[in-house]
């Protein structure tokens, strides 16, 4: 009974994650589709092509990564990642190391962060000449938002007469810009191929079915993002789903007949980070008194944005990150809502990007414009808590009411959870555990709420239910929805509380053994893969786990 888009297949003798129908075992797949769910595989085993024995494994839809840049992302794989170094000196190590070993015309890396190191100062060009003598180096800060460059690279982009040139080799804004746009020309077309696909392979394995990709010019080019979009069409892979913060005009060549959905705006920048000093805020710094820079983008450019989004029928976006940007995007909406009604941009579905220092006021008004919070848990995971950055720059009070996760999720603020990788990796159940384990207890989501914003919430975030009717009912394990999900072995089995089932988030993460995209597989486990059946039945084992 082979369908025009493939086998049917009958997953069986498992545990589903399907609210509506909890405790149920089995499901099937035909045509891209959920076509039954249920715990009497027998009913239903005449109609499948293949039948995969799930000997106990966990389905569950297919997550969602709802905030990451892709080419950083996939250098960050195999490129220079400095995440997780101890010290400056262990940094220059590695620095020095990937020099000795990589041929490529640019060092390009990610992942410094001064704060966590004994030596508490930034990387200087002077370390890069040192370390990799007369190679263009690019080095983004954890944070995205800061840059450490070598002399020669400052030279060529002619960073050091630009805005943003902090000097001894590191840069932010105008500065920064230039210095990665010409640092990144270096990429050939072959690697970012090359780059784009070991991203996608690796988002597969970890059961992620679709990233949403923050592409501007203060952070990646239309180039990049179109060579993106073009490779996707081509290539299998978890789907793309594309924001442009640059010139709303350039979506004419982006995306002409609106065939990828590509929002407005998306990472764009109302304010910058904590980490940098450039986040936003209502009042100033607790560890620079009086420093409290203002807004990047002002209330007119944000009501721009979401009505040049509503007039064309596009998802609106921005990054904001302080309460004081949050103020900002919120009085640019009200703005728009005067001209186009508050129906209207409710319906283009706002999206606030981090949204991490937002009040209860500003929580309910986010809520009342229909916007969606896109959060990285992860975030909390690594600077929150007493000891963490959050408390050297916001003092104890503030910093305890980062990342409200449930308050958000109370006033019924749509949530997406992310990794915006680079900054953090690719990892869905880290993040989750993250939501659950906020450092604040008040701010943690439930296993079933987080679960519910990394699948499910990164499908509304993307306007998944809207003029799509390949995407209505994705992120949910119900009959007519998309045959879009993950097959799990779980090392430390079932929660025992949780109903409808998941993971005991206590043990080791759970292993993926099976991705599916509409019916189409992206990763399996040799184990799982089986044989193909072609005109006969035949039945796969999950096993009981990796061999």
């Amino acid at each position: 009974m082979t369908s025009a888009s493939g086998p049917v297949v009958l997953y069986r003798g498992g545990h589903v994650h399907s609210p509506a129908r909890p405790g149920v075992t089995a499901l099937l797949t035909a045509g891209g589709r959920i076509a039954w769910v249920g715990d009497d595989p027998a009913l239903v085993v005449d109609q499948a092509d293949i039948v995969v024995d799930l000997d106990g494994a966990l389905v569950t839809p297919g997550f969602v990564d709802a905030h990451i840049h892709a080419t950083g992302a996939g250098l960050a794989l195999s490129g220079l990642d400095l995440a997780g170094t101890p010290t400056l000196s262990h940094a220059l190590d590695v620095i020095a190391a990937a020099a000795r070993d990589s041929p490529a015309t640019t060092l390009l890396g990610t992942g410094w962060d001064e704060t966590t190191w004994p030596e508490q100062r930034a990387l200087t060009s002077a370390d890069l000449e040192a370390a990799a003598p007369g190679r263009l180096v690019y080095l983004a800060r954890v944070d995205g938002h800061m840059a450490v460059i070598s002399g020669r690279l400052a030279a060529a982009s002619g960073a050091v007469a630009l805005p943003g040139w902090v000097g001894d080799g590191n840069v932010t804004d105008g500065a920064h810009h230039a210095a990665r746009v010409h640092a990144y020309g270096t990429i050939g077309e072959a690697q970012r191929a090359a780059i784009w696909r070991r991203l996608r392979t690796a988002a597969a394995a970890l059961g992620i079915v679709a990233l949403h990709e923050m592409a501007g010019p203060e952070v990646s080019s239309a180039d990049d993002l179109a060579g993106l979009l073009a490779h996707a069409a081509v290539e299998p892979g978890p789907r793309i789903t594309a924001y442009w913060a640059g010139d709303p005009a350039l979506l004419a060549d982006l995306d002409p007949a609106g065939t990828y959905g590509v929002g407005v705006g998306g990472d764009l920048f109302v304010d910058g980070s904590l980490g940098s000093h450039t986040a936003a805020l209502r009042e100033p710094y607790a560890d620079r008194p009086g420093h409290r820079p203002p807004p990047k983008l002002g209330v007119d450019g944000v009501a721009a944005i979401v009505l040049a989004a509503v007039r064309a029928g596009r998802q609106p976006g921005f990054h904001a990150i302080g309460d004081a940007a949050v103020d900002t995007v919120l009085a640019g909406l009200r703005a728009a809502a005067d001209q186009v009604g508050r129906s209207r941009v409710a319906h283009s579905r706002p999206r606030v990007e981090h949204c991490e220092f937002v009040h209860p006021e500003q929580i309910a008004e986010l809520a009342g414009h229909g916007a969606v919070a896109v959060v990285q848990p992860a975030f909390d995971a690594c600077w929150g808590g007493p000891a963490g950055m959050y408390t050297a720059r916001l003092g104890t009070a503030r910093a305890a009411a980062m990342n409200p996760f449930a308050a958000l999720a109370a006033a019924g603020v749509g949530l997406a959870l992310s990794s915006d990788a680079p900054v953090t990796p690719l990892d869905p159940w880290g993040a989750i555990r993250a939501a659950t384990g906020h450092h604040t207890p008040a701010a943690r989501l439930t296993p079933a709420q987080a679960l519910a914003a990394a699948t499910r919430g990164g499908w509304h975030a993307a306007r998944a239910d809207i003029g799509r009717a390949s995407t209505t009912g994705a992120g949910t394990l119900s009959p007519g929805s998309p045959a879009t999900l993950a097959l799990w072995h779980l090392p430390a089995g079932l929660d025992p509380a949780a109903k409808p089932p998941l993971p005991d988030l206590a043990g080791p993460d759970p292993v993926c053994l099976r991705t599916v995209l509409d019916g189409a597989v992206l990763h399996t486990r040799p184990d799982l893969s089986g044989r193909r059946v072609g005109q006969h039945r035949g039945n796969v084992s999950a096993g009981t786990g990796p061999r």
